[in-house]
């Protein structure tokens, strides 16, 4: 019989006096992890459109209201990526919020009187949480607004009366860091567990069959026992983090309206990641995802003691992670625990909360699932399958209360793009999805019960993507073999007009991450190379997502001078196709790309006549010293130790050997980057002029880690070709 929904800030106010970070007294006393936000009003946005509007625009990240007739998305149609809403049906749309922050995340509330927010200001890394009503008034910042504090969404409860948000713990000078990453010295990303070895000994323990690849191992990994995720949840001790006393991150409640005040639901410190995926109808318990990269988990929170019920781990990548079933005896979980490729696992809760048993309800062989969006009916889920790099969208039905079988009917649509970034489901049926192809701008489309797609009004046309007489690039799929045999994924981008028998000059582009892939959706920046006679390879080295677990672990510990060869691999691969010249290669890539860039200069000094490095580590030290805490923290699982793996950090950070350097090196960065510091694309350039090597340092204005406005976006496409274009002779011998 299905349980009678209640307020979840009501039902945790009632049963924990408002606070379920502690149960008893000592540990009522103590502070949180992170202040309770404190709601700040803003003035409405009450201006026209921007006069100036862009046609090749890009919307995505959409989020319906309850009856599916409006949606709210970001769409940097103005040239930064505002908050927007129009009709589902119409050209209509219009800016709710104004402001030139960027805008990252959007969720209307399910019951259609909030929508919530995630923006930048300055552009940086640190967010915060704004609401704001359909019509545009009642805007306020719910979390983040105090000076050196980041905040970011989690999900509204089931009656949209709170928002769950996640707040960072300022940094005690306010906005500078210091020490090694800001870590303790025992610190590895992690609660520390009995018996749990030394975080530099941890990279080769991930749970299940996947292994470590190295020189000499095999790229595949042992089939998974379909009973072993059940045996990992039966045998598993379940953490408790227990009360916290200072620092960290911190899950708040906040009621938009202020009749409550905010509830702490969850806090830890020392934490990578928190975000609040989900909470129960009845409020009794909270779906949180946690955890550094590679090690994330799902935890099931009763909101009413604050004790973790059931813990499993899941997959990288996007953080919406699962939902609980409407009977909240069900939990559907996007997770790669004891596999190598992302399912849909099915989670069955007992009354307290406690896993009875996981089982794989949906998976494809090979295939990773990269989105999971579940109704609040729970009658059906859609899945976005990652075939290596494009998706495959499905619809599955899900069995009701207390049934115990399989999925039901499966629908699988042809898409009109290659990729979907984001899925707002309706609970009458249907979806909005925002799609991104290879020579097309991300848009929103509508797909109506039957699945058929139909793209917004709003959203720019096809043939608007770019200005006419150079139409975007479709790349071909290329897979090479590394010097130690594994085996790597590409996509290569020939110029247009080339002479396809004539070998010619070509950028290696690099992702960042180093846990994302390179997947075909338009690129401004690849579209401005291949204008310039320039072409491209994207290739997925080891540590990138989308070729299972064993394959994102490659480059651990001492894997990442491999992960440096393979970009040498990757070059040499296309020059014995015949694609590119062996004497006009260049080499560039943004954040880990940027690394790797800096890294491939200095290890392969020979190979590359330029690079451009974007917002990239030079020295693993200072990157660890100037970084976020929580980036620190959840970087040393993909990196290491900053103290206890200091020498292997040296050996990697490219200023290391600054003195191998030969090729000119452009470094970009944005000045609000707080990421990855401007100082470690500045100390690399002085290192370089030092050498006498050419170099030079482009800052851009009012941006961080991401550049998200368009008129920077513009000087970095350009400056970026221009260096290319300079240096690589794109133009044939007579």
């Amino acid at each position: 019989m299905p349980l009678e929904q209640t307020n979840l800030m009501d039902h945790v106010i009632a049963t924990a006096g408002g606070s379920v970070a502690a149960p008893d007294a000592a540990d009522r006393d103590a502070p949180p992890p992170a202040p309770a936000p404190v709601p700040v009003r803003m003035p409405d946005h009450r201006s026209a459109d921007p006069p100036t509007l862009l046609t090749a625009h890009g919307c995505w990240y959409p989020s319906a209201n309850p009856t599916g007739e409006h949606v709210a998305f970001i769409c940097d149609r103005s040239g930064v990526p505002q908050l927007w809403s129009g009709p589902a049906r119409g050209d209509g749309a219009h800016v709710l919020d104004g402001d030139p922050d960027p805008v990252t995340e959007v969720s209307w509330s399910p019951d259609g009187r909030w929508i919530a927010y995630t923006s930048a200001p300055g552009g940086g890394e640190h967010t915060r949480v704004l609401v704001v009503r359909p019509d545009g008034t009642g805007r306020q910042v719910l979390a983040g607004a105090e000076p050196g504090s980041s905040a970011h969404l989690g999900c509204w409860t089931r009656d949209g009366t709170a928002l769950a948000v996640t707040v960072a713990q300022p940094s005690a000078s306010g906005s500078e860091h210091t020490g090694a990453g800001h870590l303790p010295a025992d610190a590895d990303g992690a609660p520390a567990a009995p018996g749990a070895k030394a975080p530099g000994a941890a990279w080769s323990e991930r749970g299940g069959p996947a292994t470590l690849l190295g020189a000499g191992t095999a790229n595949r990994a042992p089939a998974p026992d379909p009973a072993a995720p059940a045996q990992a949840a039966a045998g598993r001790p379940v953490p408790d983090v227990g009360p916290v006393r200072s620092g960290g991150l911190a899950a708040y409640l906040v009621d938009p309206d202020g009749a409550n005040a905010p509830v702490l639901l969850y806090g830890e410190e020392g934490a990578a990641s928190l975000r609040v995926c989900d909470t129960s109808p009845d409020g009794r318990f909270a779906l949180v995802r946690r955890g550094p990269r590679g090690r994330r988990e799902a935890l099931v929170l009763d909101t009413a003691s604050g004790r973790t019920t059931f813990a499993l781990h899941v997959a990288d990548g996007d953080p919406w992670i699962g939902r609980f079933s409407a009977d909240a005896r069900t939990v559907w979980l996007r997770s790669d625990t004891d596999r190598e490729f992302a399912a849909l696992l099915k989670v069955r809760l007992d009354e307290e909360g406690a896993g009875r048993a996981v089982s794989v309800a949906v998976e494809r062989d090979r295939s990773a699932l990269d989105l999971l969006s579940v109704p609040d009916h729970g009658r059906w889920a859609l899945l976005a399958w990652n075939v290596h790099g494009a998706t495959e969208l499905e619809s599955v039905g899900l069995p009701l209360a207390d049934e115990d079988g399989g999925v039901g009917p499966r629908h699988r649509p042809v898409l009109p793009h290659e990729v979907v970034t984001r899925i707002a489901p309706l609970e009458r049926g249907g979806l909005f999805a925002a799609l991104a192809g290879s020579r097309r701008r991300p848009g929103i489309w509508e797909l109506d019960q039957g699945l058929v797609p139909a793209r917004a009004g709003w959203s720019a046309r096809d043939e608007d993507a770019v200005p006419p007489g150079r139409p975007p690039v479709r790349p071909v799929p290329l897979r090479c073999r590394a010097r130690d045999g594994l085996t790597l994924g590409g996509w290569y981008y020939r110029a247009p007009g080339r002479d396809p028998g004539r070998p010619a000059p070509c950028v290696i582009h690099l992702h960042g991450g180093p846990e994302e892939q390179e997947r075909p959706v338009f690129s401004p920046l690849y579209h401005e190379l291949l204008g310039r006679g320039l072409d491209v390879f994207a290739p997925d080295v080891r540590g990138s997502s989308g070729w299972g677990r064993s394959f994102v672990d490659a480059d651990l510990g001492d894997g990442r001078f491999a992960a440096i060869d393979d970009v040498a691999d990757c070059a040499a691969h296309v020059v014995a196709l015949g694609y590119a010249d062996p004497v006009r290669l260049g080499v560039m890539g943004r954040s880990y790309g940027g690394y790797l860039t800096m890294a491939s200069l200095v290890w392969h000094p020979d190979l590359f006549r330029a690079g451009v490095a974007v917002c990239g580590m030079s020295d693993f030290s200072t990157f660890f010293a100037g970084t976020e805490p929580w980036i620190a923290q959840s970087a040393t699982a993909k990196y290491g130790h900053p103290e206890h793996d200091r020498e292997l950090l040296r050996a990697l950070s490219p200023m290391s050997r600054v003195d191998q350097l030969r090729a000119p090196v452009l470094a970009v960065h944005g000045e609000h980057d707080t990421n990855v510091p401007p100082t470690e694309s500045e100390q690399f350039v002085r290192a370089a002029r030092e050498r006498g090597v050419p170099a030079r340092q482009l800052t851009l204005r009012n941006e961080g880690h991401e550049f998200l406005r368009a008129d920077n976006r513009r000087l970095y496409r350009r400056a970026a070709a221009d260096w290319l274009e300079r240096h690589l002779d794109p133009t044939p011998p007579p």
